[in-house]
């Protein structure tokens, strides 16, 4: 425990110490299921902590190498796991497949990919480090289903299996078992393989048979259509390792059982976070990659007359204003859930999870803005600040992990119109109730400007926050 308590030490210095003494309790007397895939923002709500806090808490802890990070694939109906990856690298543009929804989707980094973070085995050994020694339960709790997913109590599910099977590689068993009225999903969520059974015409007293065949390799889903009555399941693990096969009765009930859903962290959230930049600079996205966002917001500033500034004071005092004005954007972006990309010059581009975050952090730059400049006794920094949300591709450029798309150039030229130390914002940021609460709250007016955007055919309502 002495090289733990040097690792937590360490943490300590990089952390908030609230946040630490939490984790440091959960390593110590959590459950083993409370350690597998710790869902961020649950871990945070249970302690009452702050959700930044807390995921820059796990990231230094993961860098460390307390806890191990994980990239997990998401079905956008069940929230099963379809592929867990230790870095984003690994994670696939094609389409992935549920076998048990049967649905085939493509992963978008806003809700199909979350991220969670499980001890390390160095650190603390669980059960969900020995995935084949779970429970049939517990397995699906702690491997199948992502942290989003709100597990119901096991004895739900009593009305609604048939069966539940336990074979080691090699083994087989046949099952007899009386069809119901309705469909029927048999499913191992080790191999991901499923067959779908559903119930048509008269109930018969003859016995049927089905066979199912589990191998390691990718199965699709097989069906059979059969009348109520007596079956005859043969099932025959050929995989390399056991399965965890269940007899669900499928319909609307299972569908509500497995439906319950809780926040959690995503791929999208955690890419605009701050401290993951800053820890994973050039470890996020591999350069072939082009991973969809449907939704991320983009904020530009730039300052007016740099170069005027310049001349005007001198380099060393000009050089001093510009820091002082980096850093205090730097600050704000964090502050408020964001991260930033890049700078170019004296501008600055950075992300934000939802368009109000984004225009939280405009104001607050402007006002501080202003401060800075009453402090200096003359308007020497005057920001323009642009915001636009909509779909973009996370990519990697110049080795570093970047945004790519129409989305970024509109936000970009929605900056470039920007005069004075003025805030401008598109209509699909205005369209965003939590902006409007905002402005409202903060009495600030979003008036509509007649303005064309350079390289955009389409013309878009630009407002000036004022």
């Amino acid at each position: 425990m002495q090289d733990n308590d040097a690792l937590f030490d360490a943490l300590r210095r990089s952390a908030d110490p609230g946040v630490v003494a939490a984790v440091d309790d959960l390593v110590r007397n959590g459950r083993d299921e409370e350690l597998a895939r710790v869902n961020a923002l649950a871990f945070a709500a249970a302690r009452s902590l702050d959700e930044e806090a807390v995921i820059a808490a796990l990231l230094h802890a993961s860098r460390l190498g307390l806890f191990e990070m994980s990239w997990n694939i998401l079905c956008p109906s069940c929230g099963g796991v379809l592929d867990a990856n230790a870095t984003l690298k690994s994670v696939r543009q094609q389409d992935y497949h549920c076998a048990f929804c049967s649905v085939t989707s493509e992963p978008t980094l806003d809700d199909t990919v979350e991220v969670s973070f499980t001890v390390s085995p160095r650190i603390r050994r669980i059960a969900a480090h020995d995935p084949d020694t779970l429970g049939f339960w517990d397995y699906h709790r702690q491997v199948f289903f992502g942290s989003g997913v709100a597990f119901p109590e096991l004895g739900a599910f009593d009305k609604l299996m048939l069966e539940t099977v336990e074979l080691q590689a090699g083994e087989r068993m046949i099952l007899a078992l009386q069809l119901p009225a309705h469909p029927l999903i048999i499913f191992d969520p080790v191999t991901h393989t499923a067959h779908l059974v559903e119930t048509a015409g008269e109930p018969t007293t003859d016995r049927r048979e089905l066979s199912m065949v589990f191998t390691s390799a990718p199965a699709g889903v097989g069906r059979t259509t059969l009348s109520p009555g007596p079956l005859r399941l043969q099932l025959d693990n050929r995989a390399e390792r056991r399965v965890l096969v269940g007899v669900y009765v499928a319909g609307p009930e299972l569908d509500k059982l497995i439906g319950g859903r809780r926040p959690f962290l995503t791929a999208k959230r955690l890419l605009t976070n701050q401290t993951f930049r800053d820890l994973y600079r050039t470890e996020t996205l591999d350069v072939e990659q082009r991973l969809k966002i449907m939704s991320l917001t983009f904020l530009f500033t730039d300052l007016k007359g740099s170069t005027d500034l310049y001349e005007r004071v001198g380099d060393l005092v000009a050089y001093d204003l510009v820091r002082s004005h980096f850093q205090i954007l730097n600050e704000i972006v964090a502050s408020e859930a964001g991260a930033v990309v890049k700078t170019i010059g004296d501008a600055v581009m950075a992300t934000f999870p939802a368009p109000h975050r984004a225009v939280s952090a405009a104001l607050r730059m402007r006002d501080s803005m202003r401060q800075l400049n009453a402090r200096q006794g003359a308007e020497e920094l005057i920001l323009k600040i642009g915001i636009h949300e909509g779909p973009c591709l996370a990519v990697n450029l110049n080795d570093r992990q970047d945004y790519f798309g129409q989305t970024v150039n509109i936000a970009s030229r929605v900056q470039a119109l920007a005069t004075e130390d003025s805030i401008f914002a598109t209509q699909a940021v205005l369209r965003d109730a939590e902006s409007v609460r905002l402005l409202s709250s903060r009495g600030v007016e979003a008036r509509p400007q007649a303005l064309t955007l350079r390289g955009v055919a389409d013309r878009m309502p630009v407002f000036a926050m004022s």
